[in-house]
């Protein structure tokens, strides 16, 4: 079985794509949701997030919910809103934020792969969320959130990606938040069979983001399978893959409601046997691996671990956020299991180091944390390693949308 194939997209119907495209079903609230599809009734949104066309209050994972989204569904067919491919197809998709360009392919994944990790992971997934995915893609019968992969740097996928984009696009789309999703249709078999072998080339794929998707598709398939044969839809998952060189990893910053109550001076003091501290009068943006931006209020230093501390070799412990934890966050402030303890939160780079000064000015929070970001190629040594990287370590920009390709299970 191939490591990728073609697949029958559902798509919008045409010039119906900017009114159907919608963020990732994981990066809004069910009120955030509402709030943005107020007045937009064929947003994806009402699929995705079903929940907000329900009465307020309702439980997410509430059976209705489900069946709300599959009846979204049928209405938006039924409307022509969305229709079929004739005919199994790869789609060139390219995002572009501001400078930031990049071109992936929209292949269905082989779950196969997934199974025995060639598809390769770097976090652990919760047992609700994937119980959440798995009801969504058996109520619409489709996987409708890609999921967000890396391939390792191709010459030859780039050039067929690259020759296929100097069309016009079957979709343009610019999003709310600016950023610019376009679909280009790969029709022409000896293409698709080029790319297909490419790809079989390749020794692993990574998974960026998308670990519940990823693991819901396999088990619908192992669900399915007494039912069905190999080349059945349900052995496949939607995915967008990029090559990681074109990959966006922003920084995914910290911060802590207290000083685990140490005085300013005796915490300054205790990073101080592990980090080289020194004041700026400016935010501190890390400039490499191993430097970190500490805010107080008023006050930015500059955290640089020393470099006898770091274990080079290890491809989790040598992460920063790892190092960060393991050395200042764990032994100075007592947290201990950042996925649990309630005194520290997550700020994704894309809200800037003035989102944490605003929580520390404030009085939400007492000290922050800005990180360097974590690179493509550490990420992919994790993985390659079958290790599991800390939580919040990774946040990719731009995001895909929902709705402009979905996988429906034949």
């Amino acid at each position: 079985m191939s490591l990728i194939r073609p697949f029958t997209g559902l798509r919008p119907a045409p010039g119906r794509a900017a009114e159907i495209a919608a963020p990732p079903y994981d990066v809004l609230s069910t009120a955030e949701a509402r709030i943005r599809a107020a007045g937009h009734p064929w947003s994806f949104l009402h699929i995705s997030k079903p929940e907000i066309d329900l009465q307020e209050g309702t439980d997410p994972y509430s059976p209705v919910v489900y069946a709300k989204a599959a009846e979204n569904l049928r209405n938006m067919l039924a409307q022509g809103l969305l229709v079929r491919d004739p005919a199994p197809a790869y789609y060139a998709y390219r995002l572009v934020m501001g400078d930031h360009v990049q071109t992936g392919l929209v292949a269905a994944a082989s779950v196969a792969d997934y199974d025995t990790n060639r598809i390769r992971k770097h976090e652990f997934t919760r047992p609700d969320k994937e119980d959440d995915r798995v009801r969504q893609i058996e109520a619409i019968n489709a996987q409708t959130g890609p999921v967000l992969l890396a391939y390792p740097s191709c010459a030859a996928v780039d050039k067929l990606l690259t020759a296929t984009t100097l069309n016009a696009p079957d979709a343009d789309v610019v999003a709310a938040d600016g950023i610019r999703h376009s679909i280009w249709m790969i029709r022409d078999p000896a293409t698709q069979a080029k790319l297909t072998a490419a790809f079989d080339a390749m020794p692993a794929l990574y998974i960026a983001d998308g670990h519940h998707r990823s693991a819901a598709a396999s088990r619908v398939a192992a669900a399915r399978r007494s039912t069905a044969d190999g080349s059945s839809s349900c052995e496949h998952f939607l995915a967008v893959i990029f090559p990681h060189h074109q990959m966006k990893i922003m920084d995914y910053n910290r911060v802590i409601t207290d000083l685990n109550g140490h005085t300013l001076p005796t915490f300054l003091s205790l990073i101080a046997e592990k980090f080289k501290v020194a004041p700026e009068n400016a935010p501190v943006h890390p400039a490499s691996p191993g430097e970190f931006g500490l805010y107080l209020p008023g006050q930015w230093y500059r955290l640089t671990i020393h470099d006898a501390l770091i274990p080079h070799r290890d491809p989790v412990g040598r992460l920063d956020v790892s190092l960060l934890q393991n050395h200042l966050i764990a032994p100075v402030l007592g947290i201990n299991d950042p996925r649990r303890d309630k005194r520290i939160d997550f700020v994704g780079g894309v809200r800037g180091l003035a989102e944490l000064e605003r929580r520390v000015n404030s009085g939400e929070m007492a000290v922050a944390f800005a990180l360097h970001p974590t690179r493509m190629e550490d990420l992919m040594a994790v993985a390659d390693a079958d290790e599991v990287m800390p939580p919040k370590s990774t946040w990719f920009e731009p995001k895909l949308a929902d709705g402009l390709v979905s996988h429906v299970l034949d």
